[in-house]
Protein backbone atom coordinates (compact mmCIF):
# COMPACT_ATOMS: atom_id res chain seq x y z
CA UNK A 1 0.00 0.00 0.00
CA UNK A 2 0.94 3.68 -0.69
CA UNK A 3 0.73 4.66 3.18
CA UNK A 4 1.40 3.46 6.43
CA UNK A 5 -1.27 1.11 7.55
CA UNK A 6 -1.93 -0.51 11.11
CA UNK A 7 -3.47 -4.09 11.84
CA UNK A 8 -7.15 -5.08 11.98
CA UNK A 9 -8.04 -6.39 15.25
CA UNK A 10 -11.12 -7.95 14.00
CA UNK A 11 -11.70 -11.81 14.49
CA UNK A 12 -15.19 -11.62 12.13
CA UNK A 13 -12.57 -10.40 9.47
CA UNK A 14 -10.02 -13.10 9.33
CA UNK A 15 -13.09 -15.57 9.80
CA UNK A 16 -14.29 -14.16 6.61
CA UNK A 17 -10.63 -13.76 4.84
CA UNK A 18 -10.29 -17.80 5.34
CA UNK A 19 -13.56 -18.36 4.00
CA UNK A 20 -13.14 -15.69 1.42
CA UNK A 21 -10.26 -15.58 -1.19
CA UNK A 22 -11.88 -11.99 -2.24
CA UNK A 23 -9.47 -10.50 0.71
CA UNK A 24 -6.32 -11.81 -0.75
CA UNK A 25 -6.84 -10.21 -4.02
CA UNK A 26 -6.29 -6.51 -5.09
CA UNK A 27 -8.97 -5.36 -2.88
CA UNK A 28 -6.43 -5.65 0.73
CA UNK A 29 -3.12 -6.60 -0.55
CA UNK A 30 -1.52 -7.05 2.48
CA UNK A 31 -2.57 -9.27 5.52
CA UNK A 32 -5.70 -7.80 6.86
CA UNK A 33 -4.42 -4.03 6.73
CA UNK A 34 -6.08 -0.60 5.65
CA UNK A 35 -4.50 2.53 4.88
CA UNK A 36 -3.76 4.33 8.08
CA UNK A 37 -5.29 7.84 6.36
CA UNK A 38 -8.27 6.05 5.28
CA UNK A 39 -10.25 9.15 5.51
CA UNK A 40 -10.75 11.19 2.65
CA UNK A 41 -8.87 8.54 0.31
CA UNK A 42 -10.83 7.83 -3.03
CA UNK A 43 -12.01 4.44 -3.34
CA UNK A 44 -13.88 2.23 -5.98
CA UNK A 45 -16.34 -0.27 -5.30
CA UNK A 46 -17.78 -2.51 -7.77
CA UNK A 47 -17.37 0.22 -10.64
CA UNK A 48 -18.48 3.12 -8.65
CA UNK A 49 -16.26 6.17 -6.73
CA UNK A 50 -16.29 7.34 -3.65
CA UNK A 51 -14.24 8.98 -1.07
CA UNK A 52 -13.74 7.27 2.65
CA UNK A 53 -15.22 9.61 5.40
CA UNK A 54 -15.57 7.21 8.20
CA UNK A 55 -13.97 3.71 9.41
CA UNK A 56 -15.13 1.93 12.58
CA UNK A 57 -17.99 -0.14 14.13
CA UNK A 58 -21.42 0.18 13.15
CA UNK A 59 -23.22 -1.84 16.26
CA UNK A 60 -25.04 -3.46 16.53
CA UNK A 61 -23.57 -5.54 13.52
CA UNK A 62 -20.74 -6.78 14.18
CA UNK A 63 -16.97 -6.09 12.32
CA UNK A 64 -15.85 -3.28 10.81
CA UNK A 65 -17.49 -0.79 8.13
CA UNK A 66 -16.07 2.05 5.65
CA UNK A 67 -18.53 4.85 5.50
CA UNK A 68 -18.30 5.72 1.98
CA UNK A 69 -19.88 9.01 -0.41
CA UNK A 70 -20.67 7.90 -3.42
CA UNK A 71 -19.97 10.46 -6.65
CA UNK A 72 -23.79 9.61 -7.61
CA UNK A 73 -25.81 9.97 -4.31
CA UNK A 74 -28.31 7.85 -6.11
CA UNK A 75 -25.81 4.75 -5.57
CA UNK A 76 -25.85 5.45 -1.55
CA UNK A 77 -28.70 4.43 0.52
CA UNK A 78 -28.71 7.41 3.74
CA UNK A 79 -26.63 10.70 4.53
CA UNK A 80 -23.98 8.94 6.82
CA UNK A 81 -26.85 8.06 10.06
CA UNK A 82 -27.83 4.86 11.15
CA UNK A 83 -30.01 4.20 13.71
CA UNK A 84 -30.31 7.50 14.65
CA UNK A 85 -26.15 7.96 15.11
CA UNK A 86 -25.03 10.33 12.70
CA UNK A 87 -21.60 8.49 11.20
CA UNK A 88 -20.79 10.85 8.86
CA UNK A 89 -21.61 13.51 6.42
CA UNK A 90 -23.17 13.85 3.08
CA UNK A 91 -24.13 16.79 0.92
CA UNK A 92 -26.63 14.52 -0.66
CA UNK A 93 -29.33 12.77 1.13
CA UNK A 94 -28.53 9.43 0.04
CA UNK A 95 -25.31 9.76 -0.89
CA UNK A 96 -23.67 7.55 1.81
CA UNK A 97 -23.19 3.65 2.43
CA UNK A 98 -21.93 1.50 5.02
CA UNK A 99 -19.24 -1.34 3.33
CA UNK A 100 -17.09 -4.11 4.41
CA UNK A 101 -13.20 -3.11 3.52
CA UNK A 102 -13.03 -6.60 2.00
CA UNK A 103 -15.20 -4.75 -1.54
CA UNK A 104 -12.87 -1.67 -1.67
CA UNK A 105 -10.33 -0.95 -3.90
CA UNK A 106 -8.04 1.32 -2.86
CA UNK A 107 -5.94 1.29 -6.01
CA UNK A 108 -2.39 1.07 -6.75
CA UNK A 109 0.76 3.64 -7.38
CA UNK A 110 1.42 4.92 -10.39
CA UNK A 111 4.82 2.26 -11.82
CA UNK A 112 2.52 -0.50 -11.30
CA UNK A 113 -0.53 0.39 -12.91
CA UNK A 114 2.12 1.56 -15.44
CA UNK A 115 3.87 -1.84 -16.07
CA UNK A 116 0.14 -3.49 -16.47
CA UNK A 117 -0.79 -1.38 -19.14
CA UNK A 118 2.46 -0.84 -21.40
CA UNK A 119 4.74 -3.83 -20.17
CA UNK A 120 4.37 -6.59 -22.26
CA UNK A 121 3.67 -9.90 -20.43
CA UNK A 122 2.42 -13.34 -21.41
CA UNK A 123 -1.51 -12.15 -21.44
CA UNK A 124 -3.28 -12.54 -24.67
CA UNK A 125 -2.71 -10.93 -27.66
CA UNK A 126 -6.58 -8.65 -27.25
CA UNK A 127 -4.49 -6.77 -24.75
CA UNK A 128 -1.96 -5.37 -27.23
CA UNK A 129 -3.64 -2.58 -28.75
CA UNK A 130 -2.24 1.04 -29.16
CA UNK A 131 -5.19 3.64 -27.87
CA UNK A 132 -5.73 7.53 -28.40
CA UNK A 133 -5.29 9.88 -26.08
CA UNK A 134 -6.70 13.79 -25.81
CA UNK A 135 -4.87 16.18 -22.96
CA UNK A 136 -6.51 19.40 -23.32
CA UNK A 137 -5.93 20.15 -27.00
CA UNK A 138 -3.87 17.55 -28.13
CA UNK A 139 -4.38 14.71 -29.73
CA UNK A 140 -1.52 12.26 -29.03
CA UNK A 141 -1.13 8.16 -30.14
CA UNK A 142 0.13 6.32 -26.75
CA UNK A 143 1.97 3.66 -27.76
CA UNK A 144 0.71 0.35 -27.35
CA UNK A 145 1.92 -3.07 -27.15
CA UNK A 146 2.00 -3.72 -30.72
CA UNK A 147 4.60 -1.09 -30.68
CA UNK A 148 6.97 -2.38 -28.08
CA UNK A 149 8.28 -5.86 -28.83
CA UNK A 150 9.82 -8.35 -26.29
CA UNK A 151 13.83 -6.75 -26.88
CA UNK A 152 12.13 -3.02 -26.37
CA UNK A 153 10.02 -3.25 -23.52
CA UNK A 154 11.52 -0.72 -21.32
CA UNK A 155 9.08 1.73 -19.91
CA UNK A 156 12.25 4.07 -20.65
CA UNK A 157 10.59 4.13 -23.99
CA UNK A 158 7.34 6.09 -23.20
CA UNK A 159 6.63 9.59 -23.82
CA UNK A 160 2.77 10.24 -24.15
CA UNK A 161 0.51 7.35 -21.86
CA UNK A 162 -3.06 6.80 -20.72
CA UNK A 163 -3.65 5.58 -17.38
CA UNK A 164 -7.21 6.27 -17.28
CA UNK A 165 -9.46 4.53 -15.06
CA UNK A 166 -6.40 2.39 -14.18
CA UNK A 167 -7.16 3.05 -9.86
CA UNK A 168 -3.87 5.12 -9.86
CA UNK A 169 -3.91 5.92 -6.42
CA UNK A 170 -0.54 7.17 -5.08
CA UNK A 171 3.23 7.71 -6.28
CA UNK A 172 4.58 4.87 -4.95
CA UNK A 173 8.47 4.69 -4.00
CA UNK A 174 9.83 8.37 -4.71
CA UNK A 175 11.83 8.14 -7.05
CA UNK A 176 11.22 5.28 -9.09
CA UNK A 177 9.20 6.86 -11.41
CA UNK A 178 12.03 9.10 -12.72
CA UNK A 179 14.31 5.95 -12.92
CA UNK A 180 11.82 4.04 -14.76
CA UNK A 181 10.23 6.36 -17.37
CA UNK A 182 11.90 9.23 -17.22
CA UNK A 183 10.91 10.32 -20.84
CA UNK A 184 7.37 10.68 -20.07
CA UNK A 185 5.79 14.66 -21.42
CA UNK A 186 1.88 13.75 -21.71
CA UNK A 187 0.17 11.96 -19.11
CA UNK A 188 -3.91 11.20 -18.48
CA UNK A 189 -4.62 10.14 -14.95
CA UNK A 190 -8.15 10.51 -15.08
CA UNK A 191 -10.76 9.10 -13.34
CA UNK A 192 -8.36 7.59 -10.90
CA UNK A 193 -8.48 7.13 -7.35
CA UNK A 194 -5.75 10.49 -6.58
CA UNK A 195 -7.27 12.30 -3.24
CA UNK A 196 -4.58 15.07 -3.07
CA UNK A 197 -2.63 17.72 -4.68
CA UNK A 198 0.22 16.50 -2.49
CA UNK A 199 0.40 13.01 -4.57
CA UNK A 200 0.00 14.65 -7.53
CA UNK A 201 3.11 16.50 -6.96
CA UNK A 202 5.51 13.41 -5.71
CA UNK A 203 4.35 11.71 -9.33
CA UNK A 204 4.76 15.16 -11.42
CA UNK A 205 8.32 15.94 -9.59
CA UNK A 206 9.72 12.47 -11.14
CA UNK A 207 8.82 13.57 -14.77
CA UNK A 208 10.92 16.17 -15.77
CA UNK A 209 9.96 17.15 -19.01
CA UNK A 210 5.73 16.98 -18.22
CA UNK A 211 4.05 19.08 -20.67
CA UNK A 212 0.76 18.12 -20.46
CA UNK A 213 -1.39 16.89 -17.22
CA UNK A 214 -4.91 15.71 -17.18
CA UNK A 215 -6.22 14.80 -13.78
CA UNK A 216 -10.35 14.85 -14.35
CA UNK A 217 -12.71 13.01 -12.12
CA UNK A 218 -9.69 12.70 -9.49
CA UNK A 219 -12.12 14.61 -6.17
CA UNK A 220 -8.78 16.54 -5.14
CA UNK A 221 -7.62 17.81 -2.00
CA UNK A 222 -6.30 20.63 -2.55
CA UNK A 223 -4.05 23.22 -0.38
CA UNK A 224 -5.62 25.86 1.52
CA UNK A 225 -2.67 27.96 1.36
CA UNK A 226 -0.17 28.56 -1.44
CA UNK A 227 2.45 25.61 -1.36
CA UNK A 228 5.98 25.71 -1.53
CA UNK A 229 7.44 26.91 -4.98
CA UNK A 230 9.51 24.65 -6.46
CA UNK A 231 10.21 23.72 -10.00
CA UNK A 232 7.27 20.48 -10.56
CA UNK A 233 5.63 21.73 -13.00
CA UNK A 234 8.29 24.25 -14.35
CA UNK A 235 7.31 22.48 -17.97
CA UNK A 236 3.92 22.17 -17.53
CA UNK A 237 2.08 23.85 -20.48
CA UNK A 238 -1.59 22.10 -20.36
CA UNK A 239 -3.59 21.22 -17.09
CA UNK A 240 -7.17 19.58 -17.24
CA UNK A 241 -9.11 19.85 -13.70
CA UNK A 242 -12.42 19.24 -15.21
CA UNK A 243 -14.69 17.45 -12.15
CA UNK A 244 -12.04 17.70 -9.41
CA UNK A 245 -13.67 19.68 -6.82
CA UNK A 246 -11.17 22.59 -7.02
CA UNK A 247 -12.17 26.32 -6.43
CA UNK A 248 -11.14 29.71 -7.85
CA UNK A 249 -9.34 30.15 -4.38
CA UNK A 250 -7.58 26.63 -5.20
CA UNK A 251 -6.78 27.93 -8.75
CA UNK A 252 -4.65 30.92 -7.52
CA UNK A 253 -2.76 29.29 -4.52
CA UNK A 254 -1.64 26.69 -6.85
CA UNK A 255 -1.09 28.60 -10.18
CA UNK A 256 2.68 30.24 -9.23
CA UNK A 257 3.76 27.08 -9.41
CA UNK A 258 2.32 26.61 -13.01
CA UNK A 259 4.67 29.02 -14.76
CA UNK A 260 4.48 28.43 -18.07
CA UNK A 261 0.95 27.08 -18.20
CA UNK A 262 -0.82 27.84 -21.68
CA UNK A 263 -4.19 25.84 -21.23
CA UNK A 264 -6.70 25.50 -18.19
CA UNK A 265 -9.74 23.54 -18.02
CA UNK A 266 -11.69 23.69 -15.14
CA UNK A 267 -14.75 22.38 -16.30
CA UNK A 268 -18.06 21.56 -14.42
CA UNK A 269 -16.38 22.56 -10.97
CA UNK A 270 -19.03 24.65 -8.93
CA UNK A 271 -16.59 27.54 -9.57
CA UNK A 272 -17.07 31.15 -8.70
CA UNK A 273 -14.36 33.37 -10.32
CA UNK A 274 -13.59 35.56 -6.55
CA UNK A 275 -10.66 37.44 -7.11
CA UNK A 276 -8.54 38.64 -10.04
CA UNK A 277 -5.36 36.50 -10.89
CA UNK A 278 -2.44 39.14 -10.20
CA UNK A 279 1.41 37.89 -10.74
CA UNK A 280 -0.38 34.52 -11.67
CA UNK A 281 -2.00 32.82 -15.00
CA UNK A 282 0.24 35.37 -17.38
CA UNK A 283 0.65 32.87 -19.66
CA UNK A 284 -2.84 31.76 -19.89
CA UNK A 285 -3.62 31.28 -23.76
CA UNK A 286 -6.61 28.62 -23.03
CA UNK A 287 -9.70 28.75 -20.28
CA UNK A 288 -12.40 26.66 -19.59
CA UNK A 289 -15.18 27.29 -17.25
CA UNK A 290 -17.74 26.00 -19.28
CA UNK A 291 -21.05 24.17 -16.83
CA UNK A 292 -19.96 26.10 -13.83
CA UNK A 293 -23.21 27.98 -13.53
CA UNK A 294 -22.26 29.72 -10.78
CA UNK A 295 -20.03 32.39 -13.16
CA UNK A 296 -21.71 35.61 -14.05
CA UNK A 297 -20.99 38.71 -16.43
CA UNK A 298 -19.59 40.18 -13.66
CA UNK A 299 -17.09 37.80 -12.60
CA UNK A 300 -15.82 37.61 -15.86
CA UNK A 301 -14.50 41.31 -15.74
CA UNK A 302 -11.92 39.91 -13.36
CA UNK A 303 -10.61 37.69 -15.49
CA UNK A 304 -10.71 40.17 -18.29
CA UNK A 305 -7.00 41.39 -18.26
CA UNK A 306 -5.17 38.32 -18.65
CA UNK A 307 -2.68 39.28 -21.29
CA UNK A 308 -2.39 36.40 -23.28
CA UNK A 309 -5.96 34.63 -23.01
CA UNK A 310 -6.43 33.94 -26.69
CA UNK A 311 -9.45 31.14 -26.47
CA UNK A 312 -12.41 31.52 -23.97
CA UNK A 313 -14.65 28.39 -23.27
CA UNK A 314 -18.22 29.95 -21.47
CA UNK A 315 -20.54 27.31 -22.66
CA UNK A 316 -23.59 25.85 -20.33
CA UNK A 317 -22.94 28.53 -17.67
CA UNK A 318 -26.10 30.05 -17.65
CA UNK A 319 -24.39 33.39 -18.92
CA UNK A 320 -27.40 35.97 -20.82
CA UNK A 321 -25.68 39.25 -20.83
CA UNK A 322 -21.88 40.82 -21.26
CA UNK A 323 -20.78 44.36 -20.66
CA UNK A 324 -17.37 46.30 -21.86
CA UNK A 325 -18.65 49.52 -19.23
CA UNK A 326 -14.93 51.11 -20.70
CA UNK A 327 -16.08 51.18 -24.37
CA UNK A 328 -19.01 53.48 -25.66
CA UNK A 329 -20.56 52.55 -28.68
CA UNK A 330 -18.60 52.27 -31.52
CA UNK A 331 -15.40 51.93 -29.48
CA UNK A 332 -12.98 48.96 -28.54
CA UNK A 333 -12.59 47.80 -25.05
CA UNK A 334 -9.22 47.22 -23.48
CA UNK A 335 -10.93 43.87 -21.52
CA UNK A 336 -9.55 40.62 -23.32
CA UNK A 337 -6.95 42.47 -25.33
CA UNK A 338 -5.67 38.81 -26.68
CA UNK A 339 -9.30 37.26 -26.87
CA UNK A 340 -9.53 35.68 -30.61
CA UNK A 341 -12.08 32.83 -29.99
CA UNK A 342 -15.21 32.72 -27.91
CA UNK A 343 -17.22 30.17 -26.81
CA UNK A 344 -20.73 30.66 -25.62
CA UNK A 345 -22.77 27.56 -26.38
CA UNK A 346 -26.26 26.55 -24.78
CA UNK A 347 -26.85 29.47 -22.57
CA UNK A 348 -29.26 31.58 -22.24
CA UNK A 349 -28.57 34.58 -24.73
CA UNK A 350 -31.45 35.97 -25.98
CA UNK A 351 -30.73 39.80 -26.72
CA UNK A 352 -28.95 41.47 -29.23
CA UNK A 353 -27.37 43.78 -27.25
CA UNK A 354 -25.01 40.68 -26.06
CA UNK A 355 -23.52 40.29 -29.67
CA UNK A 356 -23.24 44.44 -29.79
CA UNK A 357 -20.83 43.92 -27.01
CA UNK A 358 -18.93 41.31 -28.62
CA UNK A 359 -18.10 43.96 -31.72
CA UNK A 360 -16.19 45.92 -28.60
CA UNK A 361 -13.51 43.13 -28.94
CA UNK A 362 -10.48 44.18 -30.48
CA UNK A 363 -8.98 40.87 -31.57
CA UNK A 364 -12.16 38.62 -31.72
CA UNK A 365 -11.99 37.03 -34.93
CA UNK A 366 -14.26 33.55 -34.38
CA UNK A 367 -17.31 32.95 -32.29
CA UNK A 368 -19.85 30.36 -31.25
CA UNK A 369 -22.49 30.80 -29.63
CA UNK A 370 -24.92 27.73 -30.76
CA UNK A 371 -27.80 26.87 -28.71
CA UNK A 372 -29.08 29.54 -27.65
CA UNK A 373 -32.11 31.56 -27.52
CA UNK A 374 -31.08 33.95 -30.00
CA UNK A 375 -29.76 31.93 -32.58
CA UNK A 376 -32.87 29.71 -32.97
CA UNK A 377 -34.18 32.44 -35.86
CA UNK A 378 -33.42 31.61 -39.27
CA UNK A 379 -31.20 35.12 -40.07
CA UNK A 380 -29.37 34.87 -36.65
CA UNK A 381 -26.24 34.03 -38.35
CA UNK A 382 -26.61 36.38 -41.18
CA UNK A 383 -27.19 39.28 -38.44
CA UNK A 384 -24.13 38.13 -36.24
CA UNK A 385 -21.79 38.07 -39.09
CA UNK A 386 -23.52 41.66 -40.15
CA UNK A 387 -22.80 43.20 -36.39
CA UNK A 388 -19.16 41.88 -35.73
CA UNK A 389 -17.15 43.44 -37.96
CA UNK A 390 -13.94 41.62 -37.64
CA UNK A 391 -15.20 38.15 -37.24
CA UNK A 392 -13.54 35.41 -39.90
CA UNK A 393 -15.86 32.27 -38.01
CA UNK A 394 -18.77 31.65 -36.65
CA UNK A 395 -20.24 28.25 -35.00
CA UNK A 396 -17.32 26.47 -36.85
CA UNK A 397 -17.87 27.47 -40.30
CA UNK A 398 -15.49 30.46 -41.82
CA UNK A 399 -17.01 33.09 -43.19
CA UNK A 400 -16.17 33.99 -46.87
CA UNK A 401 -16.22 37.94 -48.14
CA UNK A 402 -19.29 37.05 -50.44
CA UNK A 403 -20.99 35.70 -47.27
CA UNK A 404 -20.19 38.88 -45.19
CA UNK A 405 -21.10 41.16 -47.81
CA UNK A 406 -24.47 39.66 -48.41
CA UNK A 407 -25.00 39.56 -44.69
CA UNK A 408 -24.35 43.27 -44.16
CA UNK A 409 -26.29 44.54 -46.97
CA UNK A 410 -29.28 42.47 -45.80
CA UNK A 411 -28.96 44.10 -42.46
CA UNK A 412 -28.46 47.76 -43.67
CA UNK A 413 -31.76 47.05 -46.14
CA UNK A 414 -33.65 45.36 -43.24
CA UNK A 415 -33.29 47.70 -40.65
CA UNK A 416 -33.18 51.22 -43.14
CA UNK A 417 -36.91 52.30 -42.44
CA UNK A 418 -36.38 52.33 -38.56
CA UNK A 419 -33.21 54.33 -39.40
CA UNK A 420 -34.87 56.50 -41.22
CA UNK A 421 -37.94 56.83 -38.71
CA UNK A 422 -34.66 57.61 -35.77
CA UNK A 423 -33.63 60.57 -37.92
CA UNK A 424 -31.11 58.16 -40.41
CA UNK A 425 -30.63 60.33 -43.78
CA UNK A 426 -28.86 59.90 -46.84
CA UNK A 427 -27.36 63.53 -46.90
CA UNK A 428 -24.56 63.42 -44.32
CA UNK A 429 -25.50 66.84 -43.05
CA UNK A 430 -29.18 65.81 -42.06
CA UNK A 431 -28.13 62.56 -40.72
CA UNK A 432 -28.83 62.46 -37.00
CA UNK A 433 -30.48 59.03 -35.44
CA UNK A 434 -31.23 58.72 -32.17
CA UNK A 435 -28.77 57.75 -29.86
CA UNK A 436 -31.39 54.32 -28.87
CA UNK A 437 -31.00 53.64 -32.76
CA UNK A 438 -27.25 53.72 -32.02
CA UNK A 439 -27.26 51.84 -29.16
CA UNK A 440 -29.30 48.84 -31.42
CA UNK A 441 -27.31 49.24 -33.88
CA UNK A 442 -23.65 50.22 -33.39
CA UNK A 443 -22.83 49.48 -37.16
CA UNK A 444 -25.11 50.75 -39.19
CA UNK A 445 -23.47 54.13 -39.47
CA UNK A 446 -20.47 52.16 -40.97
CA UNK A 447 -22.33 50.04 -42.60
CA UNK A 448 -23.91 53.08 -44.49
CA UNK A 449 -20.63 54.36 -45.37
CA UNK A 450 -19.48 51.51 -46.48
CA UNK A 451 -21.86 50.60 -49.26
CA UNK A 452 -23.76 53.57 -49.33
CA UNK A 453 -27.25 54.98 -47.19
CA UNK A 454 -30.29 52.75 -48.38
CA UNK A 455 -31.95 54.11 -51.41
CA UNK A 456 -35.91 54.74 -51.66
CA UNK A 457 -36.26 52.23 -54.12
CA UNK A 458 -34.52 49.42 -51.48
CA UNK A 459 -36.77 50.18 -48.66
CA UNK A 460 -40.41 49.71 -50.69
CA UNK A 461 -42.12 47.10 -49.10
CA UNK A 462 -41.61 44.14 -51.43
CA UNK A 463 -44.24 41.82 -52.88
CA UNK A 464 -42.64 38.49 -52.81
CA UNK A 465 -45.33 36.05 -54.48
CA UNK A 466 -45.55 38.25 -57.67
CA UNK A 467 -43.03 36.95 -60.19
CA UNK A 468 -42.20 40.66 -61.68
CA UNK A 469 -41.26 41.82 -58.00
CA UNK A 470 -38.33 39.00 -57.86
CA UNK A 471 -37.40 39.66 -61.62
CA UNK A 472 -33.79 41.40 -61.85
CA UNK A 473 -32.81 43.56 -64.96
CA UNK A 474 -28.88 42.72 -65.36
CA UNK A 475 -26.66 43.84 -67.74
CA UNK A 476 -24.35 40.95 -69.35
CA UNK A 477 -20.78 42.46 -70.16
CA UNK A 478 -17.98 39.54 -71.44
CA UNK A 479 -15.02 41.36 -69.76
CA UNK A 480 -12.53 39.86 -72.08
CA UNK A 481 -14.15 40.11 -75.56
CA UNK A 482 -14.77 43.91 -75.08
CA UNK A 483 -16.18 43.81 -78.98
CA UNK A 484 -19.43 42.22 -77.78
CA UNK A 485 -22.58 43.75 -77.07
CA UNK A 486 -23.83 44.64 -73.99
CA UNK A 487 -27.06 42.06 -73.64
CA UNK A 488 -30.00 43.00 -71.33
CA UNK A 489 -31.79 40.01 -69.49
CA UNK A 490 -34.27 39.79 -66.40
CA UNK A 491 -33.52 36.67 -64.52
CA UNK A 492 -35.21 35.89 -61.16
CA UNK A 493 -33.45 37.06 -58.23
CA UNK A 494 -33.57 32.89 -56.88
CA UNK A 495 -31.89 31.63 -59.49
CA UNK A 496 -28.55 29.91 -58.95
CA UNK A 497 -25.22 30.89 -60.18
CA UNK A 498 -25.17 27.66 -62.09
CA UNK A 499 -28.51 28.18 -63.95
CA UNK A 500 -27.39 31.59 -65.47
CA UNK A 501 -24.12 29.93 -66.35
CA UNK A 502 -26.15 27.22 -68.29
CA UNK A 503 -28.25 30.13 -69.69
CA UNK A 504 -24.91 32.44 -70.67
CA UNK A 505 -23.50 29.39 -72.05
CA UNK A 506 -26.31 28.72 -74.49
CA UNK A 507 -26.27 32.38 -75.50
CA UNK A 508 -22.67 32.38 -76.02
CA UNK A 509 -22.00 29.29 -77.19
CA UNK A 510 -19.13 28.19 -74.80
CA UNK A 511 -18.86 24.99 -72.40
CA UNK A 512 -20.65 25.96 -68.61
CA UNK A 513 -17.25 24.63 -67.00
CA UNK A 514 -15.32 27.35 -68.62
CA UNK A 515 -17.31 30.38 -67.47
CA UNK A 516 -16.25 32.11 -64.87
CA UNK A 517 -18.89 35.08 -63.16
CA UNK A 518 -18.73 38.20 -61.16
CA UNK A 519 -20.58 41.56 -61.22
CA UNK A 520 -20.29 45.51 -60.67
CA UNK A 521 -22.66 47.28 -58.73
CA UNK A 522 -24.09 50.49 -59.37
CA UNK A 523 -23.57 51.04 -55.66
CA UNK A 524 -19.91 50.40 -55.53
CA UNK A 525 -18.31 51.29 -59.11
CA UNK A 526 -15.01 50.13 -60.05
CA UNK A 527 -15.53 46.90 -57.72
CA UNK A 528 -16.00 43.29 -58.84
CA UNK A 529 -17.54 40.52 -56.69
CA UNK A 530 -16.83 37.31 -57.81
CA UNK A 531 -20.06 34.81 -57.89
CA UNK A 532 -17.91 31.73 -57.11
CA UNK A 533 -20.51 29.14 -55.67
CA UNK A 534 -22.67 27.63 -58.18
CA UNK A 535 -25.21 26.67 -55.92
CA UNK A 536 -26.08 30.05 -54.19
CA UNK A 537 -29.02 31.91 -55.93
CA UNK A 538 -28.45 35.82 -57.00
CA UNK A 539 -29.99 37.10 -54.07
CA UNK A 540 -27.21 35.54 -51.83
CA UNK A 541 -24.55 37.87 -53.39
CA UNK A 542 -27.03 41.17 -53.07
CA UNK A 543 -27.21 41.23 -56.80
CA UNK A 544 -29.91 44.00 -57.26
CA UNK A 545 -31.49 45.81 -60.57
CA UNK A 546 -29.15 47.46 -62.82
CA UNK A 547 -26.33 45.60 -61.59
CA UNK A 548 -23.89 44.43 -64.09
CA UNK A 549 -22.88 40.37 -65.04
CA UNK A 550 -18.81 40.08 -65.83
CA UNK A 551 -18.44 36.95 -68.36
CA UNK A 552 -15.34 35.59 -68.70
CA UNK A 553 -13.84 32.38 -70.22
Amino acid sequence: MCAQTHTLNNKNLLKQKERSPILNSCYLRMSDILPLDVIGRRVEVNGEYATVRFCGAVPPVAGLWLGVEWDNPERGKHDGSHEGTMYFKCRHPTGGSFVRPNIVNFGEDFLTALKKRYVLTDGPDDDEKSCSLKVGSKQVQTIGFEHITKKQSQLRSLQDISLWKCAVSCAGERGRIAEACPNIRVVDLSKNLLSTWDEVILIAEQLKDLEALDLSENKLQFPSDSPTLTRTFSTLKTLVLNKTGITWTEVLHCAPSWPVLQELYLKSNGISISERPVNALQNLRLLDLSSNPSIDESQLCLIAYLPRLEHLLLSDIGLSSIHFPDAEIGCKTSMFPALTYLIVNDNQISEWSFINELDKLQSLQALSCARNPLTKGDKAEEIIIAKIGQLKTLNRCQILPEERRGAELDYRKAFGKEWRKAGGHPDPDRNRPSAEFLSAHPRYQLLCCKYGAPEDEELKTQQPFMLKNQLLTLKIKCSNQPEQQILEKQLPDSMTIQKVKGLLSRLLKVPVSELLLSYESSKMPGREIELENDLQPLQFYSVENGDCLLVRW
